[in-house]
Order: structure tokens, then C-alpha cells, then sequence
């Protein structure tokens, strides 16, 4: 065929074939010798994260297959076509992924590590020109008609486009909506660290009021300690008690402004003190026994507790004001094994959105609900596990044991906007072992719908990892051993936030 060319125009087509197996067989090898961060690549892409498993060796055998292709006169042409085709599929997923993705992943590595996204556009856009010019070359050697060369050229190339976008929406729906444990990392979801020494490992997050952090303390449980925001300045208040004689257990702190909260379950006991002031007052007891409590206003609560009745956990209201002041709800944690240990999880408070959430911690579901107990929505994590996977002994005395160490799924979460952030004790597909053993995955969720907004690392602070978290519009914050450390939110998460209407509607009434 190229024979029969002028010479300039023979080398103009073994010129293209020659590029394109120079760039096909530098991919191919670059991929294949680390094929494993090739694949974790793919998964952090926003276009095809859901089928990297797929996609990834794919690619490759595709790469190879058309340098094959390309080396032999009989098959040029074909490979030519091929080629083009697969360029206009990498030229879309890069225009996909600067005008429609919700974001920019870092670039791929290669022969053109060194491009960013818009340079690869125009080095794609280029090389696909390079592979019409050859192909038109070599299809009027061959004395093929004009629109038959047409033809062959842009409904295979809209075919092309078709399965980019395909892929595109397919992905984004099983990504943020059914997702099959594939982690999506976006480029500095979180940033600008600063940290604060508080000197013991026992803090826990009480609660915010005037842009300042309220901390309470384990081993201290009449010490809060107050934190701006900069992590420039700490100061501590004692609290007095209007009535000492209890038999405290396990005394926790709250603050909802105007007021501070101590309670203990075990007691039962309630105290309520105005921000500002170190007295705390009697404002329930014995009312109901509790191991978790939220304070939905000043005279309202949402707690978990045992049953006396099914011996299992469930959730309740205490209402100060009304009679009577207790009422349970039987049926929002649902029983897998023995109702105790397969329910336990972690209740939260989004003041911004007025609602509850329950995330459970040995398995894949949270429960979002309103401040009156109504079931919302029940929503669930990206990872697979959907039954608790825990091992319980019945005792004599009505008392249940674990016989073996649980799976656990959920470590520790915060909510704020209807936006909960969710530290995982689980590794995804496709992801760095070495990362997690230096690094907690926290996994962000919308709480209004069933949705899945990607996912970051905080990293330790030496040889300790995150215990806490607390979110604000701006930034999280994370306990982290004896330090409190801040991170600034990119506005790609920031961005998700519901707006701040339900809490100041709920400080107006107060």
C-alpha cells in the first residue's frame, strides 16, 4: 500500500504508526510495572471508579493489541482506526472530567507525567489529528471514496464517545448511590493544619458556642475546657454541682447554647448551667436510666437505653415538661442477634439541619431522624457489611458477652449541614495498606439523601491516630493523642453544607 504513495506521504503514515507505538508501549510497560497504583489510579477516578477492576487491565491489553496492530503493513490501517478511536475516548473522559466532574483528580503518570489536565487535552487532540491525517493518506492509497472514509471514521468515534459517557454516568450513580467499597480521594479535601498541645490524652468534643470549642475530660469530668478556634488560646472552668451526693460512674459533658450540660446516665442525673457561669443545677433525676444522650433543647433529650422489657437498646425521649417525661421507641434500632452489642453505635446531633443521626458501629447503616424520633431516612455506608458480625453469650443473670472480637465497621463520626463524616476501621478496594496503617479514612455522606461524597486521609500525629472529630463550616477537627489539630475544608466539601437556618431558628426560640 505505501508503495504506491508519494514517498512524503509514506512517511507520514509509518510516522503516526511509530508515535503511536512508542506512546502505546511506554503506557503499557509503565502500567503493567506498577499495575497495582495504576488500578488504585483508576479508582480515584471520578469517571470510572466503579469499574477499575475491569478497566484496568483492559486498557493494557488494549495498548499492546494495537502496537501489534500498528507493526505490521497488513494490519496499519486497522490499528490507525483503532488508535483514533481510543484517543477520542481518553479525549472525552479528560473533557468529562474538567467540565463535569465534581472533581479533578491528579493527573496520570507516563510518558506525559508531567502535563496537567488541559495540556493532555491538547497532546490527545493532537495525536488524534495525527491518526486522521495517516488514515486519509493511507484510505486514498487504497482509492477509498471520501464519505466512505467519513463514515468509518465518526460513527465508530460517536461510538467511542457514547461508552466514555456511559461509563461516566453509570460510574457517578454506583459511586454515590450503591457504591461496591470504592473510595473516591479528591485532591486536598482538607488542609491548612494547625495544632494545639492540651497535655493529656483524655478530651473528648463537648460542643461549640461563640465560635469557641468546648472540650470535655474523661479523667476530669468537672473541668471544661474552652479552645478558640485559632488553637491559639485554652482556658479551663470548674464546674460546681448543686447536689455531689451521687454515685457517679461515668459523668460526660454537652453544650448547647446558652447552656452546659453534665449528666450520668448510670445515676440517673441531668445538670443544666448558663454558658458564661460555673453552676450547674438539678434539672432530672431519676427520670430514666441512659448510656447516650443528646440534648435537643433546654428542656427536651433524645437518649439510647436498655429495654426493661426486650432487654434490647433502644432510643427514647425525655420531655421535662410533659407527662409522662419518658417515651421510648421500640422499633428504630433494629435487632440482628441479640439487640445489645449488634445495635451499639453512636448518636449525633445536626443542629444546622434539626435532625438525629444513629450510625451504627458493626454495621454499614445510619438511621437520620427528627428531634421527635421519627424515622427520615435510613441510609448506609459504601462498605459491604450489612449484618453485624459479632459473636454473643447469653449470661445467667439476663447479662450478654462477646465471645470473640467484633468486626468493626465505624469508628467514630460528626455531623454538621447534613454532611456526616464517618472514620471507617475498614480498607476499601483498590487501596494503600501502607496509608492505613499511618492514617484514618474519614468517609463523607450526605444525611438528606443516600449519597457518598468521597473520602480523605488524616494522617497521625506520631503513633497516634484519630479519636474524635468535630465539624464545623469551615474546618474539622480532630483529637488526635494529647492534640487537638485543625484542618480547613476545600470548598469542593464545603460547598455541601446545608445552611445554618434550623439553628438559628432554635437559638431564636431560646
Amino acid at each position: 500500500m505505501e508503495k504506491s504513495l508519494p514517498k512524503y506521504r509514506s512517511v507520514i503514515i509509518r510516522t503516526a504508526s511509530y508515535l503511536y507505538i512508542l506512546l502505546f508501549v511506554h503506557a503499557s510497560v509503565s502500567k503493567l510495572l506498577d499495575f497495582e497504583n495504576f488500578r488504585v489510579q483508576l479508582a480515584q477516578s471520578p469517571l470510572l471508579s466503579a469499574y477499575a477492576g475491569l478497566i484496568a487491565p483492559a486498557v493494557i491489553a488494549l495498548e499492546l493489541l494495537l502496537v501489534l496492530l500498528l507493526c505490521f503493513k497488513a494490519t496499519r490501517l486497522a490499528g490507525l482506526y483503532a488508535s483514533f478511536f481510543l484517543m477520542v475516548s481518553f479525549t472525552v473522559y479528560i473533557y468529562l472530567i474538567l467540565n463535569f466532574s465534581d472533581f479533578v483528580p491528579c493527573s496520570c503518570g507516563g510518558i506525559i507525567e508531567q502535563l496537567g489536565w488541559t495540556e493532555h487535552l491538547v497532546f490527545n487532540l493532537a495525536f488524534a489529528a495525527l491518526a486522521v491525517v495517516a488514515i486519509v493518506l493511507a484510505e486514498k492509497a487504497k482509492g477509498t471514496h471520501a464519505g466512505v472514509v467519513l463514515f468509518k471514521s465518526v460513527l465508530p468515534s460517536l461510538a467511542a464517545a457514547g461508552i466514555v459517557v456511559g461509563l461516566f454516568l453509570s460510574s457517578e450513580y454506583i459511586i454515590k448511590q450503591e457504591n461496591n467499597f470504592i473510595r473516591r480521594f479528591g485532591q486536598h479535601p482538607i488542609r491548612d493544619e494547625k495544632s494545639l498541645d492540651l497535655g493529656a490524652n483524655s478530651y473528648y468534643f463537648a460542643g461549640m458556642a461563640d465560635g469557641q470549642i468546648y472540650l470535655g475530660n474523661t479523667t476530669a469530668p468537672l473541668i471544661l475546657t474552652i479552645v478558640d478556634t485559632a488553637l491559639t488560646t485554652k482556658k479551663s472552668i470548674k464546674i460546681r454541682l448543686d447536689n455531689t451526693g451521687h454515685p457517679f460512674r461515668f459523668i460526660q459533658a454537652q453544650v448547647k447554647p446558652p447552656h452546659f450540660y453534665l449528666y450520668d446516665g448510670t445515676v440517673p442525673v441531668i445538670y443544666r448551667g448558663q454558658l458564661g457561669d460555673s453552676l450547674a443545677r438539678t434539672i432530672s433525676l431519676e427520670d430514666c436510666y441512659f448510656s447516650q444522650l443528646q440534648v435537643t433543647d433546654s428542656l427536651n433529650f433524645v437518649f439510647r437505653a436498655q429495654s426493661s422489657q426486650s432487654k434490647s437498646q433502644v432510643l427514647g425521649r425525655l420531655h421535662l415538661h410533659q407527662n409522662p417525661k419518658v417515651s421510648l421507641n421500640e422499633t428504630l434500632l433494629e435487632k440482628q442477634l441479640d439487640g445489645m452489642f449488634d445495635t451499639d453505635g453512636q448518636l449525633l446531633r445536626d443542629d444546622v439541619a434539626g435532625e438525629l443521626i444513629y450510625v451504627y458501629t458493626y454495621r454499614n447503616q445510619f438511621l437520620v431522624m427528627d428531634r421527635e424520633l421519627n424515622l427520615l431516612r435510613k441510609l448506609h455506608t459504601i462498605d459491604t457489611t450489612s449484618r453485624a458480625q459479632v459473636q454473643v453469650r447469653a449470661l445467667s443473670d439476663g447479662r450478654h458477652k462477646m465471645d470473640a472480637p467484633p468486626l468493626q465497621v465505624n469508628k467514630t463520626q460528626a455531623v454538621h449541614g447534613q454532611i456526616l463524616f464517618n472514620a471507617s476501621m475498614l480498607m476499601g478496594k483498590f487501596e494503600s495498606r501502607e496509608q492505613w496503617k499511618r492514617a484514618t479514612v474519614v468517609d463523607m455522606y450526605l444525611t438528606g439523601k443516600q449519597e457518598y461524597l468521597g473520602s480523605f486521609y488524616v494522617h497521625g500525629r506520631g503513633k497516634n491516630k484519630l479519636s474524635r472529630l468535630f465539624a464545623t463550616d469551615k474546618h474539622v477537627f480532630v483529637l488526635s493523642g494529647s492534640e487537638i489539630v485543625r484542618y480547613r475544608f476545600a470548598q469542593a466539601v464545603a460547598r455541601h453544607f446545608k445552611t445554618g437556618e434550623a439553628e438559628n431558628l432554635e437559638q431564636s426560640r431560646q
